[in-house]
Formats: C-alpha cells, sequence, structure tokens
C-alpha cells in the first residue's frame, strides 16, 4: 500500500469529523454537466473512439467494494476513455491491493488513492461519481452521503436490504438532484424492452400469469463451520458496519454474505430483482396489493444459510398473476432455462431470458392461434450499455435507464416475498403510503435497525 494511503488511514474515524457542513460540501464539489465534456453517447450502444478525451474532461470515480461485482462495474466503467478511477475503498487489504494493481494494469497509470473507509472517499472533492458495490446492508449509507456531497451514484443491485432504505435513498437521490443508476444492466440490455413492448402491444393476447424463475446449481449448500478470528488485514467492524455485531464467520463473509438476513434477501433479492423487473414491465404493473410466500431450506436443512434455498411466491392483482420460484442446487428450470420468465397469454407463450427471446404459439386442435417468433437473440452488452448510459446521463442530466425509482420498486418486490416467507402469511401493501396493512411483524421487518454509532439518514 502506498505512503500516502496510509496518511490516509491515520485520518481520524470519528463520526463528527465526517459529518461536515453537506450545503457547504456540495457548493464546493459540485459540477457543472457541461464542464464534464463526455464524448457523445448516442443511444445505448456507444462506441468509444479511443485517445480522444482530454485529462481535463475526464470522469473521475471511485469504487466502494472492490472484490467481485463492485469490480466487474468498475473495469467496465474503465473501457470508455471519459473515465478515470481515483480511488479504491474496502475492508479487506487483499482485495484493495489486488484491485489496486488491476487497475494500474488496465489503465497504465499509478495506483489510485486506496481507503478502508468508504467516508474518506465522499470527502474525496476529486471524485465525480461513487460506485458502489458492497453487500447489500451497504448500499444506503454510501449512497445517500455521495449524493449529498453533489457526487452521481452507480449502486449494484439490490438497490437496499429494506424497504425503508429504498424510500429513504430514492428521496436523497430527488433532493440532492443527483443521477443514480441501479446495476440492474439488463434495463440496458435492448432485447428486454423489445420483448416487454411486444407483451404490452398485445400480440400474445391477454395475459392471466407471469412466472419467474431462478434455479441457481451454483448456489451450493454451506455447511456449518465455526467462527474464527477475521483474516488478517480486514476491518470486520467496519465490515459489518450498521447491521448487528456477530463473530466472524467465514460464511457470512464476501460472497456468502447474500444467504444472510443481516446483510441481504438471499436468491430472492439476489437474481428476483433482475427477473421480476421484467415480469413488472411487460404486464405494465406496479407494486401488488398483497402477496404470499412460502419456502425454507428445504434442500439443504441443516446448513449455515439463514435466508430459503426454495421459495414460491405469488403476487396477486386484479387481472393477472406473478408467480416467482426459485431453487438452489438445481440447474433445470421451465423451457430447460435455469432462469427466465414466461408470460402466459391467451394466444402464445413468450419465453424471455438473457439470451433473447421467442414466442410459442397455442395450439387448438392442432390449428395455432398466432404465428410463432423464433427466437431474437439479445446483444449480450448490458453492462457496457448501462455505464454508457450512466455517463451519458451524468452529463445530460437526464434519468437513466436504470433509475433509483426503477430500482426502489422491483427491490421492495423481492423484500415482500421474503417478508411473507419470514413471517409465514399472506401480507397486504399499500404502496401509496409504503407500509403493510394491519401488520406490525410484516412492518417491522421492513424496517432498517442500524447499529450504533451509525444511524438512519433523516432527510
Amino acid at each position: 500500500m502506498r505512503k500516502d494511503t496510509y496518511l490516509e488511514l491515520k485520518l481520524t474515524n470519528i463520526e463528527g469529523k465526517h459529518a461536515m457542513d453537506r450545503r457547504n460540501f456540495l457548493q464546493k464539489s459540485a459540477f457543472s454537466a457541461a464542464a464534464i465534456g463526455l464524448t457523445p453517447l448516442t443511444g445505448g450502444s456507444y462506441n468509444p473512439v479511443y485517445g480522444q478525451t482530454a485529462p481535463s474532461n475526464k470522469i473521475k470515480v471511485a469504487l466502494i467494494g472492490c472484490r467481485s461485482m463492485g469490480y466487474s462495474d468498475l473495469n467496465t466503467f474503465l473501457d470508455y476513455p471519459e473515465v478515470e478511477c481515483v480511488a479504491l475503498c474496502d475492508v479487506d487489504d487483499e482485495w484493495l491491493n489486488k484491485r489496486a494493481a488491476d487497475v494500474e494494469k488496465k489503465s497504465g497509470k499509478k495506483a489510485p488513492l486506496l481507503y478502508k473507509d468508504w467516508r474518506r472517499v465522499i470527502d474525496n472533492k476529486d471524485v465525480d461519481a461513487v460506485i458502489i458495490g458492497t453487500p447489500d446492508h451497504w448500499h444506503c449509507l454510501p449512497m445517500i452521503w455521495a449524493a449529498q456531497a453533489g457526487k452521481d451514484v452507480y449502486v449494484e443491485k439490490p438497490l437496499s436490504n429494506t424497504i425503508e432504505e429504498c424510500d429513504l435513498m430514492v428521496k436523497a437521490a430527488r433532493k440532492y438532484n443527483r443521477i443514480v443508476q441501479v446495476g440492474q444492466w439488463q434495463r440496458s440490455d435492448p432485447h428486454w424492452d423489445e420483448a416487454a413492448l411486444y407483451l404490452r402491444e398485445g400480440n400474445i393476447g391477454r395475459i392471466r400469469t407471469a412466472k419467474v424463475w431462478a434455479y441457481q446449481d451454483g448456489k451450493p449448500t454451506l455447511p456449518v463451520k465455526p467462527d474464527s478470528n477475521p483474516p488478517a488485514g480486514v476491518d470486520y467492524d467496519m465490515w459489518l458496519g450498521p447491521a448487528p455485531k456477530r463473530p466472524f464467520n467465514e460464511y457470512r463473509f464476501h460472497y456468502n454474505f447474500r444467504f444472510f438476513w443481516d446483510y441481504a434477501g438471499g436468491l430472492m433479492s439476489d437474481w428476483g430483482v433482475h427477473l421480476l423487473d421484467y415480469a413488472l414491465e411487460g404486464m405494465g404493473a406496479g407494486l401488488p396489493t398483497h402477496v404470499f410466500s412460502n419456502g425454507g431450506k428445504f434442500a439443504y436443512p441443516a446448513d449455515a444459510m439463514e435466508t430459503p434455498d426454495t421459495l414460491m411466491a405469488t403476487y396477486a392483482y386484479k387481472e393477472f398473476s406473478i408467480i416467482w420460484d426459485h431453487a438452489c442446487g438445481i440447474n433445470h428450470g421451465p423451457y430447460d432455462r435455469k432462469e427466465g420468465l414466461a408470460f402466459y397469454g391467451e394466444n402464445g407463450t413468450m419465453i424471455l431470458t438473457r439470451a433473447g427471446w421467442e414466442v410459442i404459439p397455442v395450439t387448438v386442435d392442432n390449428k395455432p392461434r398466432m404465428e410463432a417468433v423464433p427466437f431474437k437473440k439479445g446483444e449480450g452488452k448490458g453492462l457496457y450499455n448501462h455505464v454508457g448510459n450512466f455517463l451519458a446521463c451524468i452529463k445530460s442530466r437526464k434519468l437513466p435507464a436504470g433509475d433509483i425509482a426503477t430500482g426502489a420498486r422491483v427491490a421492495k418486490m423481492s423484500h415482500l416475498a421474503n417478508i411473507s416467507c419470514r413471517v409465514g402469511r399472506e401480507v397486504y401493501w399499500d404502496d401509496a403510503l409504503s407500509r403493510f396493512t394491519g401488520d406490525s411483524e410484516a412492518t417491522a421487518l421492513a424496517k432498517a435497525c442500524y447499529r450504533a454509532p451509525w444511524e438512519l439518514p433523516k432527510l
């Protein structure tokens, strides 16, 4: 780690020192879109011409959470010549130093500043935009602080770990006029919108059911392991942050955090936000009035995972239902797809996946009710396009393809199903008031309960 990095890390972590005058900071660090100097971006498939961007016109980004999807995001950002990475932040020295070397190798420039406290990233006035690639429980605070500091944000999905955080994050983005792109990159992969439009135009007739599934054999059992000391170089207390204080356990850390309620929502929120997003788009629907889900640890009852390895949820609407179905350790879903969506219309069924979409006609007395639509292959450039869309919106100040309100809506969809499963009954949702009706137990699970000294922002 560089000497100037150690100096940064020796600076105080006292909360008051970092709770600076946000208004003054905003005035000092806000930047004009016209001054950014982005190479013009057109549509979702911008193709950059390298070497044409002056150093003074760079968009300076910082990454918080370097190990996995966060670095995939940053690596894609660096494919655009407008972008320069000026800072990296992670609680784990191993991954912080590894990603510093990766960025240096890809960019051909000296390693960026390295931090272990994300607040130092927000304080850095050179940072124009922040990428948040942390576990879900660490999405809300950095996003809101970045917005208050006048920085735009690319935040990984799901937007947050609770419904209450979703609402606050949307409020912050609007209050501080920030561009916030949620990492639901299918929003920038054109075949998804093409398929949704085809459905909304009534081409398969009236749809009574949309089924969404994720059968993931890459989510295996987690045999119980004893607690231990954190690895050397890991600031575990910072990793926990607002989550409850617990002993370190290898299976609650890094990738597997997603299977524990303190930090995430399991396969439901991991895959659900991608796929349920387009169930809503295809049906032209908002959030449902009531939800019932049932599931549990049916495959691996004795393992360490807390979230359900098997779950089925029904989202009830007046004229149709959306069905969610997931299973860990299985890879053979409907239509021989591991994950996808099927829209069952009176004239045909659309199957939609990351690979593309097709329509299978309903046949009655050997006569199809409509013409088949042969498989239409997608571009497969969703993440690249999504980053390009975010950069374009930094310049135009238009809402991005995966705007925070879109991310909040589908994150709530996943939370509704998880909460119904946890309380063991149907739950009734009042979207206008953003609360459960007559259910104090469900309401409690929708709230964010932060461990001191961390506090939920007040906006």
